[in-house]
């Protein structure tokens, strides 16, 4: 089973972007980097758009760019304006009833899935994109 990578992908744009300062940069560009089709990375835009952490404009001067300062984007922001989801999904079908373990899994899933995810929203808080600009920069890993 694969991992969602559009929360990488974002993180990658972004970067980028950061890197330009205040000058639009073409989703083309952009894919090429990310190593993708331009139409993904403008779909990808779009999400990022709506969260207000980039500004898009179409045209022969267009592209796009950061709508705010790398210090004031977290990844967390990131994370929830490429609506990765959860971490897992729970059962697709409602386990048996009639089973011990089957009637109790779902909610103990639904629990820990919950306390997770706020993990994880919380770790991705402490970090800014002007952090992950400057690790990329000074190639720490």
């Amino acid at each position: 089973m694969a991992a969602n990578s559009q929360f990488s992908m974002a993180v990658h744009v972004l970067a980028m972007l950061a890197g330009s300062r205040d000058e639009n940069t073409k989703s083309d560009y952009l894919a090429c980097s990310v190593n993708t089709n331009a139409v993904v990375i403008r779909r990808l835009l779009g999400q990022l758009n709506q969260a207000s952490l980039v500004i898009s404009q179409t045209g022969a001067n267009g592209g796009s760019r950061l709508a705010r300062c790398p210090n004031d984007i977290n990844l967390a922001e990131i994370y929830k304006a490429v609506n990765c989801g959860e971490v897992f999904a729970l059962h697709a079908k409602a386990p048996s009833k009639d089973c011990p373990i089957g009637k109790n899994i779902e909610a103990v899933l639904g629990c820990l899935q919950r306390e997770i995810d706020k993990g994880i929203e919380e770790k991705l808080s402490r970090y800014t994109l002007q952090n992950v600009f400057e690790m990329v920069e000074q190639g720490k890993v």
